[in-house]
């Protein structure tokens, strides 16, 4: 098969779709691999290490895209990229469809087959190409949380950890899944007094057990949440419905509970965000304030340490993408029911029924 990699160009978005070692073992099984000049350089990767794994390097996005059958990204297309897509073209990557209408119009228009990263999903309901990016959002969401309560960020100005004699951050985190639990890990090793909620007991019974002693457990209701708002300085939201749009489990109404400098970092904008107060923000402008109140909404978290995220993610993604360089993505898909589960939209037709809910559109259900 022929894959391209092209240079992301949303807005401060430096991880790459591929490491020169995954290029390495898609040329070693015989497929040819397109990357764009400097495509891997915000993550580290030179053309040259590209070169030596036995990529082809182009010099523009255009001739990438008009190369591949199967392109490899990390981000969904922007409006730029609308054009370049090709009908029946593969789309390895993440799209967040449920956030974003235009997107979704766009790729149904052009004829292209979008498989995303955030749906693929195992047997035992897990989303593997989701959870590297959201050990890494979770822990960076504790980290840019802690950098915007500082007062010359617009925060109240306390230490997440405290000092002796002072009592530490009060951390509040909105789902257990992967990004809550290492936001967890990442606030509790700090020294912060940390409560996350989720509405599976079964859930919280794992968390209490495996996480340290100053992360107590809440079962999340609106009631709890609200007796939580006045005393909690960081708030990191990370509710997942896969595939689909966050629930807005904060309001513009209850902002005005919290204390002027509290801190809310919304992980779950790339499916539309779980405060309703929220919009998607940038590397370059991360923060906005509501009613006394910081937002982090940034859209890429993981893009901030994109060395670490483009390992990650390529650990994560080859099997898959080798599975479907040497299979082609109907039979890939065909036999593997996760593949499967990561098709959104396909020939002009919404494949992914959460995607078609939300926007009023034709569920097609795929046969292969």
């Amino acid at each position: 098969m022929i894959i391209g990699i092209p240079k992301e160009i949303k807005n401060n978005e430096n991880r790459v779709g591929m490491t020169p070692a995954g290029v390495f073992e898609l040329c070693k099984r015989g497929h040819k691999v397109f990357v764009q000049h400097t495509a891997g350089m915000g993550s580290g990767f030179s053309d040259n290490e590209y070169l030596t794994a036995g990529a082809v390097i182009l010099p523009t996005i255009e001739e990438v895209y008009a190369t591949a059958e199967m392109i490899i990204k990390v981000k969904e297309p922007i409006k730029p990229e609308y054009e370049l897509i090709k009908e029946g073209q593969l789309l390895f990557t993440y799209f967040h469809f449920a956030s974003d209408e235009e997107l979704t119009h766009a790729m149904i228009k052009s004829g292209a087959v979008c498989l995303a990263y955030e749906t693929v999903r195992k047997e035992d309901g897990s989303l593997p190409l989701l959870i590297p990016m959201s050990e890494v959002a979770g822990r960076m969401a504790v980290q840019e949380g802690a950098r915007f309560l500082e007062k010359p960020q617009g925060g109240k100005g306390i230490l997440l950890g405290g000092v002796p004699g002072v009592k530490p951050a009060k951390v509040l985190i909105l789902g257990g899944g992967v990004v809550g639990t290492h936001s967890a890990l990442l606030a509790a090793g700090a020294g912060a007094d940390v409560t996350i909620a989720d509405i599976s007991l079964p859930r919280l019974r794992y968390l209490s057990e495996i996480l340290p002693k100053n992360v107590k457990t809440l079962y999340s209701s609106e009631h709890n949440i609200k007796e939580e708002l006045p005393s909690t300085n960081l708030i990191i939201g990370s509710v997942l419905i896969p595939g689909d749009k966050a629930p807005h489990l904060i309001t513009k109404e209850m902002l005005k509970m919290m204390q002027p400098g509290t801190v809310m970092v919304d992980v779950a904008i790339d499916q539309g965000g779980c405060f309703e107060t929220s919009h998607a923000t940038s590397h370059s402008e991360p923060v906005y304030t509501v009613d006394g109140v910081v937002h982090y909404a940034v859209a890429n978290i993981p893009g901030a340490v994109p060395y670490t995220s483009t390992l990650a993610l390529t650990n994560a993604t080859l099997p898959y993408a080798l599975f479907l360089a040497d299979k082609g993505w109907q039979r890939a898909c065909k036999e593997s029911s996760a593949l499967f589960a990561g098709l959104n939209v396909v020939d002009g037709k919404v494949t992914f029924k959460a995607v078609a809910d939300v926007y009023g559109l034709k569920y097609e259900p795929i046969t292969l």
